[in-house]
């Protein structure tokens, strides 16, 4: 009867282990842009390499870890993954090299595509059914807080102490991720008979999580600028020391809104949550934009946090139960490969937008990119489910 307790130890030991794993991406996220230009000469065009590489190694192996957790023993899956993510960690202590830097970020890449996909399909197994909503709501709120306290201690190393120490920290972070990955029994694939072929696409994808999946990544488009150069941003416009706070202030607005939204989505459904969230996140960019005082900086971050933390979890929530039961790990697999495929490349052309004009320019464009992303959920997502609805009154 655990598995009907949301607040089982097995849920606390994924979502702990998910937490750490994020923790160690978002250090790196904000601090290595810094680290190329300072210490490794890169160039402002090339920073937002280190991410895209990092995350086209994630796509790749994402879809085959939705495969995989279907045919091999997941626990094994999941120790190796985090063992690789560990020793990837520990070698940033020793690049000195810029392309060195980008194969790391590669390998690197390709564990936490395998780890986190594992992770998040894995934890679907220990949430009651119903109790979807506030369960990934919940799970989702801990990579939420990574998202946010993982820059903050990253900025903070790095401005007081030095990037060696921020090493040393995301070495550690990734051993607490084995640890409590570890720790979590994870229960055995049971596939049903598939008549596809073992390299039909969809062994690989889950087509009903497409559609959704199309939202977030436009999504994480936009939100690639804010993880990757608010650091440079806020130094160019003279806030470099309130940097890190941009981020306490993005987590404090999810930590006070998540209770109430993983309940709102379970009793009132998403359009309640994804319609505000994304006017929030669209404003909070546009007027990111035109940030040049603290006040504003850190109201903007809020204003964005909120928007963002109804947002995510309602996107994996309904990428996950537009998808058969048997099939949720591709489905979590899938829309995890748009999110960061989105990620990766809003990282890389939204930061080629800044080098040609200004980082004023960039968020002014990645909040404006988010009303394809409404667009996107009517067309595909609330229309269509008008529709069903329709058919069904009718019969």
């Amino acid at each position: 009867m655990e598995k009907e307790t949301l607040w089982g130890r097995h849920f606390l030991t994924i979502c702990c282990s998910s937490f750490f794993i994020f923790m160690t991406f978002y250090i790196l996220a904000v601090t290595l842009p810094s680290f190329v230009l300072d210490h490794l000469h890169g160039s402002k065009q090339g920073i937002g390499l280190v991410t895209t590489v990092f995350v086209i190694a994630a796509v790749i192996f994402r879809p085959l870890t939705g495969k995989w957790l279907d045919e091999v023993n997941r626990k094994r899956l999941i120790l190796g993954s985090l063992i690789l993510f560990m020793v990837c960690s520990a070698a940033y202590l020793v690049v000195r090299d810029y392309y060195v830097l980008l194969a790391l970020r590669f390998i690197h890449g390709i564990s936490f595509g395998i780890a986190a996909t594992a992770t998040s399909a894995v934890v679907l197994e220990v949430i009651p059914e119903q109790r979807k909503g506030e369960g990934v709501g919940y799970f989702s709120l801990f990579m939420s807080l990574a998202m946010v306290i993982g820059p903050f201690i990253g900025l903070w190393l790095t401005t007081n102490i030095s990037y060696n120490a921020m090493f040393i920290a995301v070495f550690v972070f990734s051993l607490l991720a084995f640890v409590c990955g570890a720790l979590t029994a994870v229960p055995k694939a049971s596939p049903k008979a598939s008549t596809l072929s073992t390299w039909h696409i969809k062994r690989f994808v889950e087509p009903k999580a497409i559609p959704i999946s199309l939202a977030g990544f436009v999504l994480a488009f936009s939100y690639g600028a804010i993880s990757t150069f608010i650091s440079v941003y806020a130094k160019t416009i003279g806030l470099e020391r309130i940097s890190s706070y941009f981020f306490i202030v993005f987590a404090a607005m999810i930590l006070i809104s998540r209770p109430f939204t993983g309940r709102l989505f379970d009793l009132k459904g998403e359009h309640v949550l994804v319609y505000p969230g994304m006017l929030l996140f669209i404003g909070g960019m546009v007027w990111l934009s035109a940030a040049y005082s603290a006040p504003v900086f850190l109201i903007t971050a809020g204003i964005i946090g909120l928007g963002y933390g109804a947002i995510l979890p309602s996107f994996q929530t309904i990428a996950i139960q537009a998808s058969p039961m048997h099939r949720r790990g591709l489905a979590t697999s899938t829309y995890f490969v748009f999110f960061d495929l989105g990620y990766g490349l809003g990282s890389y052309l939204l930061g080629v937008v800044a080098a040609q004009t200004n980082y004023h320019v960039m968020y002014l464009i990645g909040g404006f990119v988010v009303v394809l992303s409404v667009v996107i959920y009517y067309l595909f997502h609330h229309k269509k489910q008008a529709k069903l609805a329709g058919k069904e009154g009718i019969v």
